[in-house]
């Protein structure tokens, strides 16, 4: 096996940053109790002005008065170290997200599908690029190795267990990952890498510092099995991003909407899946709002999917300020990519019908847009049936006979006309008498004064008091 350890130095600082809209201005990430309140991550602009983690909210102020502030949360941090395992999740089939601040995955069994591990480190760094996370990366044959060379210099790529253990040997101990406090009392007793670590007798490293000492070594260089927890993907989405300060305008909303929606791709294309149904919570400082957005097929393309939601918020009235956007999907079917000819002629602007169907929905409202079937009633303001969503096979229509308006209106009104003249008919039409609407016509295609083609009917026998039913094109 080949493992990639993917080192996630500031996640924590990233995982706020990526949600700004302006993550060039001086931030910080501040915990501890509310008498002693310490930074925990500072980012680059913070750190140019002198602002340094570890240091007293009172001091960073004094450095720097406009310090915009986010409460670390833990939990937040582990969420995202999640987020990530599912996005690994798609370049292998072995994930795990058990130690903090990075993930390992098993990448030689990718190489036949995605291509040499250049390919591969591309790749990752590309999509953490996009997704707005800081990294290391490093491949060694065991997952420990990789994560400790990830911490020693960005790039390193091991292949062979001999060249490891060699590189391995060189590692000082306290950049060894050793468990607990292991790396700083080997350094204070004058052991300092750890090929002279592994000349030590077992026996007294055991008394002195445990088993785990020992059992971390040997799955470090190979000598023994490392039981790793394997991620596994979850079977919905539910991602939330806290603003830090009072929305009350939809515009506002946008770019961290647009992160939420990127993030939920990304988690679908792990499931090589799609979203048929999802709802995007606006959270209050008391209750919530929620905008439901539902579609006809499965989608999955981050744009298509942005516009949809943008389109249904903006039509929800903001009464009191959000504090917190939250994204839920549960509904989430197999994704069919729709069928494409070899050689489409189709010019760059125009759109597949399924994603101009999903946005003329999401504008005009989800009854606006649908199919249509033909029935078997004869009667013309029933010949048809509306079809909602992709199910349900369309049959033929009825063989031809006398021609149709493409125009029908909704019911009939009379036809103001002095002198219309009579192009063909009559037809008779004679339906409806088992529902209690019995209907009995003679429709006429007719011209009028103007020269417009109407179709027309009158009572049975009769030429007179046309009642207009439908306008040829």
């Amino acid at each position: 096996m080949l493992w990639a350890c993917v080192l996630l130095p500031q996640l924590a600082l990233d995982a706020v940053l990526r949600r700004c809209p302006d993550p060039q201005a001086p931030l910080a990430l501040v915990g501890g109790p509310a008498q002693l309140r310490t930074l925990h991550a500072v980012n680059a602009a913070a750190a140019a002005a002198g602002v340094q983690p570890g240091m007293r909210l009172t001091a960073a102020h004094a450095l720097l008065p406009g310090l915009a502030l986010v409460e670390h949360d833990p939990q937040a941090e582990q969420r995202w170290q999640r987020f990530l395992a599912a996005w690994a999740y798609r370049h292998s089939s072995l994930v795990s997200a058990q130690w903090p601040g990075c993930i390992v995955l098993e990448v030689r069994a990718s190489f036949a599908l995605l291509g040499p591990w250049p390919r591969i480190e591309a790749r990752l760094r590309e999509e953490l690029r996009q997704l707005g996370f800081r990294h290391r990366i490093a491949m060694a044959p065991t997952p420990r190795a990789a994560r400790v060379l990830a911490g020693l210099r960005d790039g390193l790529a091991v292949t062979q267990p001999a060249a490891m253990a060699a590189l391995l040997d060189r590692v000082p101990v306290r950049r060894a990952r050793l468990p607990d406090d292991a790396g700083e009392r080997l350094r204070h007793m004058g052991i300092g890498d750890l090929r002279t670590l592994r000349a030590l007798p077992r026996d007294a490293l055991r008394r002195r510092f445990g088993l785990p000492l020992l059992e971390h070594l040997d799955r470090l260089y190979g000598q023994a099995d490392d039981p790793l927890a394997y991620y596994a993907p979850p079977d919905h989405f539910d991602a939330r991003l806290e603003l830090g300060y009072e929305v009350e305008r939809h515009t506002a909303l946008l770019f961290p909407l647009r992160r939420l929606v990127g993030d939920l791709c990304t988690y679908l294309s792990v499931r090589d899946g799609g979203v048929q149904r999802f709802v995007l919570r606006l959270e209050h400082e008391e209750g919530h709002s929620d905008v439901a957005v539902g579609l006809l097929a499965a989608e999955r393309e981050p744009a298509l999917l942005f516009e949809l939601v943008r389109n249904r918020l903006e039509q929800v009235r903001i009464d009191r300020p959000v504090v917190a956007l939250r994204l839920l999907a549960r509904d989430l079917p197999p994704f069919v990519p729709a069928s494409r000819d070899l050689f489409d002629t189709r010019t760059r602007q125009q759109q597949p019908w399924p994603q101009l169907r999903e946005r003329l929905r999401a504008r005009l409202g989800d009854t606006a847009v649908h199919r249509i079937a033909p029935t078997t009633d004869p009667r013309p303001e029933r010949a048809w049936r509306p079809l909602q969503g992709d199910e349900g096979r369309i049959g033929e229509a009825a063989p031809g006979g006398p021609p149709r308006p493409a125009w029908l209106l909704p019911r009939p009104v009379p036809l103001r006309d002095p002198r219309p003249r009579i192009v063909s008919g009559p037809e008779r039409l004679e339906s409806g008498w088992w529902d209690g609407d019995d209907a009995r016509r003679d429709y006429y295609v007719l011209e009028t004064s103007q020269g417009q083609r109407a179709w027309a009917f009158a009572p049975p026998g009769e030429q007179g008091g046309w009642m207009l039913h439908g306008w040829f094109a």
